[in-house]
Parts: C-alpha cells; structure tokens; sequence
C-alpha cells in the first residue's frame, strides 16, 4: 500500500512516499481502516523531528488521525463491522491506505461531517473542549482571548467558546485569517503581526483584561497575553506552534491572581476515560444538530505531503489540514 515514511528526523523533505509498505496485521481487538482522509497537526511536525515527547521506533508512519471505512475486525471486535465509518487517533499510522487500530481508539463518524472534516474531529475539538470545559471551567458572559485563532484548534475554540457562552476574541497574523474568525462568530478580532496584543486587549476589555487565554502558539506571544488577564483569569496551555517554548516570569501570576494551566488532552483520555467518553458524547450531539461545523481550506492528496506539512509548518492554514487519500 502507498504510505507516507519516517525514516530518519528531519523536516518534511525527509519523509519519503512508500507505494509498496505492508498492509497492518488486525489483532483480536483491532479495526482495519480504509483511510479517506487524515489530519495533519503540529505534533505530527514535531514528532518527525524528533521533537515529540513520545517518539515511535522508526522506520514509522506518521499521521495521529483519520477518517474512513472499516475493511475488517479482529475476532474480539464487537462494537464495529465491516463498511461501518469511523474516524480514530491512533498518534501515528494514518499517513497511508490502511491502518489497524485498537477498538478503544476508534469512534462512529458522525454522520453529519464529509470524511476531510471527520479526519481532523478528534485531536482539535476533543482538545478545545477539554480545555474549555475541564480545564478552564469557562462560564458564560466570561472573555475569552484566542491565539493562533484560524488555525486547527484555534478555530474550533471559538465555536466551542460562543456555544459556551463567552465572548471571544481572536487574535492571528493576517487579516485574512481574521476574517475567517469574524466568520466563525468571533466577537472582536486582533492583527498581532500589526498591533500590540497587549494594547488590544485593554482597549477591548476596558482595561479589565480576559478570563481565560487558549494559548496554542507560545513564543512571543505568551507574556504579553498573560499580562492581559483579568483577575481569577486561566491561561491554557495548548501547544507551541511558534516553535519557542515561553518563560514566564511567576511573578505575573501573582500580580494577576490568575492560573496557569497545563492541556494533554491525550494523557486525559487515559487518565479519566469516562470522562472523555462523555465529552464526545456531548460533541456528537453538537455535530448532530449543526452546532459545530468544522473549517477545512487546506486539503492535499496524499503524494502533496510536503506541501501539506509546509502548509502548517509556514502557518498559512486557515482550519485544518487535512491529505486526501
């Protein structure tokens, strides 16, 4: 089968399109997968780098989630069958025609979602709304600020922030990125290539500041937004898209009254299962009733990997990016 492969750490360039890899072997507990669309995301940037805090034993396939049919099921499988539609988030593998997965990794698709906007479901708004909902307890009339707002997981914090109740503010690097945000319900919108982030936000809060931070980006922008919190604020920590990681000087959060808060959406899941079971529960019913209606602009057939990965890596993507099989 055709796979894209890691064979040695490096930048995009380095991967190489395998059109002869072997098709997975399906354990007792696994789903075969027929691959129609995957999502590309930052950790996948990191993780053939080297960069990554868990890296797979290589040559590997990178790729954390998918969307597809499935092709066959171990003989202990019994919650899915064979043409069934399924998205999952195995952490590598999806790059590629097939793949096996352990039944516990794989979710019905929701039915209202075409399979490029299931593909990339699983790591943005599982991680927005655990962030949002758990992490931040984010209340309405509350003032959300969003970094990196037109980007994978940016976007589905400011649906998920207005469904909550927040007002949301996004902040990204180009006005054409805003404008997508604006499109998405956001209720004001900062240029931070062009304007002070931290002026922004006190002209906009009045001074006040903002209640809670959905921070994916890191760098440079970290400082400027946590000295823009309001009292009892919460600073998520989701990512480090910018490539720095921060320092913070601590003593910020003591002047603010505010928390610093750390995001693994993925060691929640293995940490308070139930509780992540009942969070898809609740996103499928969004999905269901047109709540949510995931961005995909960027999407590449799966022999464009390179572009795909340039495409994140540059920060020109507006939602997710998502390669096409």
């Amino acid at each position: 089968m055709k796979a894209v492969v890691c064979t040695e750490h490096g930048l995009p360039d380095k991967l190489e399109l395998v059109k002869d890899w072997a098709e997975p072997s399906v354990g007792e507990h696994d789903v075969l997968i027929k691959v129609r669309a995957a999502g590309l995301n930052f950790p996948d940037v990191l993780i053939i780098q080297g960069k990554y805090q868990f890296q797979p034993d290589m040559p590997f396939i990178p790729g954390n989630e998918c969307s597809g049919e499935v092709a066959a099921v171990g003989a202990a499988v019994t919650r899915y069958k064979v043409g069934d539609k399924v998205i999952s988030a195995a952490g590598t593998g999806a790059f590629c025609e097939q793949i096996a997965v352990n039944e516990n990794l794989v979710f019905p698709m929701p039915g209202s979602l075409s399979f490029e906007q299931a593909a990339g479901i699983s790591v943005t708004y599982f991680t927005s709304y655990y962030a949002l909902k758990q992490r931040a307890n984010i209340q309405p009339g509350e003032t959300l600020l969003v970094l990196g707002a037109a980007g994978g997981v940016g976007t589905t914090a400011i649906e998920l922030g207005k469904l909550m109740g927040a007002k949301v503010i996004a902040a990204a690097s180009t006005d054409e990125k805003l404008q997508l945000c604006k499109e998405l319900g956001a209720d004001e919108v900062i240029n931070y290539s062009t304007t002070s982030l931290k002026d922004a936000v006190k002209e906009l809060t009045g001074g006040r500041g903002v209640d809670v931070v959905y921070d994916p980006v890191g760098g440079d922008y970290a400082e400027p937004a946590i000295r823009s919190m309001a009292w009892n604020g919460r600073y998520l920590v989701i990512g480090f898209a910018s490539g720095p990681i921060p320092k913070i000087p601590l003593n910020l959060t003591l002047l603010k009254g505010c928390s610093i808060v750390g995001v693994f959406w993925g060691r929640f899941t293995g940490e308070e299962p139930k509780v992540h079971l009942q969070n898809i529960s609740e996103l499928w019913e969004l999905f269901s009733n047109g709540k949510l209606n995931p961005v995909v602009t960027d999407s590449f057939p799966l022999e464009q990997y390179e572009d795909a990965f340039n495409c994140l890596i540059e920060r020109r993507a507006r939602g997710k990016v998502i390669i096409t099989m």
